[in-house]
């Protein structure tokens, strides 16, 4: 599974082309154009597990960094400032990574 069986693919272009430049990049806004905010729980969970590289149950913040090129592999690395903005807006218990439940926490705040 892709996240364009998830996700429509003119969605994701758009939240890609809304946060091209370096620190333009909001979790909640892009959660929003690219569709995710209007998707279940299931399907949230199945989009996180494609976003896991590594397949370790959690989004580390060396993965975070290349969140965007999950979406399209030509897409820019997420700056340390943005990085670190969105790791505090999903890490709920501050253990330095996110796991699926996070991506509601930005989604529905």
């Amino acid at each position: 599974m892709s996240l364009t069986d998830i996700l429509s693919p003119s969605d994701i272009a758009a939240a890609l082309r809304d946060c091209q430049a370096p620190d333009t990049f909001s979790p909640k806004k892009f959660f929003q154009i690219s569709g995710m905010s209007k998707k279940s729980s299931s399907q949230l969970k199945e989009i996180f597990r494609i976003l896991d590289n590594d397949q370790s149950g959690f989004i580390e913040e060396d993965e975070l960094k290349y969140f965007l090129q999950r979406f399209e592999c030509g897409a820019r690395v997420l700056t340390t400032s943005e990085t670190k903005t969105f790791l505090a807006a999903a890490d709920h218990d501050g253990d330095g990574k996110i796991g699926a439940e996070g991506i509601n926490l930005i989604i529905y705040r």
